[in-house]
């Protein structure tokens, strides 16, 4: 399996070389040559995989189409030693609960930090530490978070050898429990800085580090944020997962919703639905930061600045630039790296917008690729979570609760529609502990040189 950029470079690369890497030599991103096909025999023995076997075992069935250059063992003993009942509380790993006729919820936030990134973090970590032990080399990921990305690569990464993590949030836009969870980690290769700014600030100086490619060579800098390829993979899995446990047989097609800020969640059920899982719609759930839902209602894709990006209640999510985005925008282009880099490396620098809703490629998005979206509010979420507690007991955090009422709101009749569930209610008393960051203002330079102090150059 051979993998390109979105922009048009010319190498193609194994899966273990764009794992350390991040961002590819021209600014796009990586993704797979060809997406593998999965025939109605592979579902079926895959459908008996996690039932037999588990959820590991069927990380490892996904996983091995994409990953070549891991010898199989190695990959299904790594499989087994992230996905296991202690670390993520139940043996289903990702088991759905039934909210009404019709409409599930996919559980994904067991892991360690109570949020879903953690069903590919702890993966990332695991893969990380083996190809680098493997090398013999270190790597300094660099990394940007809204919220829960944060904690989650940070419990991912904490005490693994050869890695630190250096990792950016905007500072005060996080909520108390997010900012405590990640600054009261003590251990000596995480290091937080909050950015003063909002999240896209942190964004734009991690990929602005990322194409100083000196820099970037010299002190190994990676990332684990959702433009790594590795990490969005991993994604792909519950997307199956998910499928297998609200179905009865591959005849059947079911809907997902998203909640969706940097358009990497629902990027992975694109991926799942282009290797021929049974996916009718993937429903984005925006909040009022609803750059995505724009896009998809209208064709337009307009970036909002700092001033114009809301600060709300589901803060993981107030995100104006997604970052995953360019995969799909590749993809919708019938994979034009030439018109894919022009659209957002000259369109967003120049114009902070692209206009695609009069080319012909764009109404059949919506049939070929399955997308249709919505929004909520902060009202929406309150009454969401309140409705969801009386009628079902079930207490839902306010990322969820986006993805929840949009689900809702758009649900056709005779639709099984799946919510991938964002977080749980938190930890009590986290909010005390004594805690460590470094505030900064939104500066590259500034940033570089504070890597450059704090670990060696190659």
């Amino acid at each position: 399996m051979l993998y390109l950029s979105t922009r048009g470079h010319p190498d193609r690369k194994r899966f273990c070389e764009i794992l350390l890497e991040g961002l590819a030599p021209d600014g796009g991103l990586y993704l797979p040559v060809n997406y593998p096909q999965v025939d109605q025999g592979t579902l079926e023995r895959w459908r008996s995989v996690l039932v037999g076997q588990g959820y590991a075992a069927l990380a490892f069935e996904v996983l091995s189409l994409y990953v070549d250059d891991i010898p199989r063992d190695d990959l299904r003993r790594l499989c087994e030693k992230t996905y296991t009942a202690d670390v993520f509380g139940s043996a289903e790993i990702v088991p759905l609960k039934a909210l009404e006729e019709g409409l599930f919820l996919q559980a994904l936030s067991n892991g360690p930090t109570l949020a879903f990134k953690d069903m590919a973090m702890q993966l990332l970590g695991n893969l990380f530490e083996y190809e680098l032990s493997r090398r013999g080399e270190q790597l300094n990921i660099l990394g940007a978070t809204s919220g829960d990305t944060g904690s989650a690569a940070e419990y991912a990464m904490r005490g693994k050898q050869g890695v630190r993590v250096f990792m950016l949030s905007p500072h005060g836009r996080m909520s108390p429990f997010q900012q405590a969870q990640m600054f009261s980690l003590m251990d000596q290769n995480i290091h937080n800085i909050a950015v003063e700014g909002v999240f896209d600030d942190c964004q734009d100086i991690v990929k602005a580090v990322s194409n100083d490619l000196d820099f970037k060579r010299r002190y190994k800098i990676g990332t684990v944020n959702s433009i790594n390829w590795a990490r969005l993979l991993a994604q792909v899995v519950y997307y199956f997962a998910g499928y297998f446990y609200a179905t009865q047989s591959n005849e059947e097609k079911i809907s997902f919703c998203v909640p969706s800020g940097n358009f990497g969640n629902v990027c992975a059920g694109h991926v799942a639905r282009q290797m021929g899982l049974p996916i009718d719609r993937l429903i984005v759930a925006t909040n009022e930061n609803d750059v995505l839902d724009e896009f998809f209602r209208t064709g337009t894709y307009r970036v909002r600045g700092s001033a114009d990006t809301y600060e709300t209640s589901s803060p993981s999510m107030d995100i104006s630039k997604a970052s995953n985005f360019e995969r799909f925008v590749f993809d919708l282009l019938e994979r034009d790296a030439k018109r894919t880099k022009q659209l957002f490396e000259e369109a967003l620098r120049l114009h902070g917008r692209f206009e695609l809703g009069d080319d012909p490629l764009f109404p059949r998005a919506a049939g070929r690729y399955g997308f249709s979206s919505g929004r909520s509010s902060h009202a929406d979420r309150l009454s969401t979570i309140r409705s969801t507690f009386e009628r079902q007991g079930v207490v839902i955090d306010t990322h969820t609760a986006d993805g929840v009422k949009v689900a809702r709101e758009l649900r056709r009749s005779g639709e099984t529609v799946v919510v991938l569930e964002t977080a749980l209610p938190k930890f009590e008393g986290i909010e005390n502990r004594p805690k460590r960051v470094r505030v900064m203002s939104a500066d590259t330079v500034a940033v570089k040189r504070y890597i450059a102090e704090h670990c060696p150059a190659a």
